[in-house]
């Protein structure tokens, strides 16, 4: 792959993956959109564009998802919408990064895999750096959002885990984003007093489902095999980064010194560890 092709599909994976923080707080912040109705029109529009592509790229690779990765898929949604009620962009984005990669370290360390010194403290320092940003104050997140953010990110992370040696990512996303949309839809009607629907919220709801979650998915999975694992580890390292700027420049929200000391204490962590497996 031309080297141009593969910064421009990294820039527009990573700016997707932060896209889908950024769509949802403002979602949920600025219109009158419910967080199942979200959820239900992000994955049903996910689904869609998907399929398309997996349809039209006709790619000899086989993939069909199935049910108990589209479950932990409607999970990692479903808690990730909730959790944006209340939750800031950049701090909802650096809860599930933490998670995900502790979820997918903890992995390792449970098949037997043996971490260095360094990655140690790499851990404790992420540890650390999540214990004070949720620790109760002015500038803490609300715990009931923190959890389910934390939720989102260990259900991802399980997502991604059975994800691996599936078959071809596009295909795979595409059955598992089917099977998810109907649980969705099955949420939204269990909520229903709950439901309110706007056109802009709508609208946040199919930019992040088709293009953020869908074209995001598809341009990182197309862009990955050219990239070195160590390079693609620390490249999402950026993604909270970029939520957390975007929060303050679309959203206003301010760039707390609690955030600022959490995100270099957890990201730093994280990229001990990852930069030495």
């Amino acid at each position: 792959m031309p080297i141009a092709r593969i910064i421009l599909l990294t820039i527009l994976s990573l700016l997707a993956f932060a896209g889908n923080s950024l769509l949802c707080r403002i979602a949920l912040k600025q219109t009158d959109i419910d967080p199942a109705s979200f959820t239900a029109i992000r994955l049903i529009s996910g689904a869609t564009v998907l399929w398309l592509v997996a349809n039209l790229r006709k790619r000899k690779q086989e993939g069909r998802g199935n049910w108990v990765s589209a479950l932990a898929l409607f999970a990692y949604a479903a808690a990730f919408s909730f959790a944006y009620v209340k939750l800031s962009a950049g701090t909802g984005a650096l809860i599930l990064f933490g998670a995900v990669q502790a979820t997918m370290i903890g992995y390792g360390l449970w098949k037997g895999e043996k971490l260095k010194a360094l990655q140690w403290l790499g851990l404790i320092l992420a540890l650390i750096g999540l214990i004070g940003l949720v620790l109760p104050g002015l500038a803490a997140p609300p715990l009931g959002s923190a959890f389910l953010m934390c939720v989102a990110g260990a259900t991802w992370g399980v997502y991604s885990l059975r994800g691996r040696g599936a078959g071809d990512p596009t295909k795979v996303s595409a059955g598992n984003f089917l099977r998810a949309a109907p649980l969705a839809i099955g949420l939204s009607l269990l909520l229903f007093k709950q439901m309110e629907i706007d056109p802009a919220g709508v609208a946040y709801a199919l930019v992040s489902g088709a293009i953020t979650s869908g074209m995001g998915y598809i341009f990182w999975y197309t862009v990955l095999p050219s990239l070195k694992t160590s390079n693609a580890a620390t490249l999402q390292l950026s993604v909270p980064v970029i939520a957390a700027l975007g929060g303050v420049v679309f959203l206003g929200e301010p760039l707390s010194l609690r955030l600022v000391l959490a995100s270099v204490a957890i990201l730093g962590g994280i990229g001990l560890v990852v930069l030495k497996r």
